[in-house]
């Protein structure tokens, strides 16, 4: 049974930031799409976000461990 709860705490915490994370970068395409030139500043914005998304994920992974 502890199995089954840690696959589904690990599959529920992993399905909401896999989702931000696909929103973030095409919404971080689009915008370089439109302005070029701020390119830069998109990229680190774009990759804090994704990180902060990605925690989310690590979390739940430690709390089916």
């Amino acid at each position: 049974m502890t199995t089954l709860t840690g696959g589904i705490v690990v599959a529920i915490g992993g399905i909401a930031p896999a989702f931000g994370i696909g929103m973030i970068g095409s919404k971080a395409v689009e915008a370089i799409g439109r302005n070029p030139e701020a390119a830069g500043k998109i990229m680190v914005n774009m990759l804090i976000a994704m990180a902060f998304a990605e925690a989310i994920a690590i979390y739940s992974l430690i709390v089916s461990f």
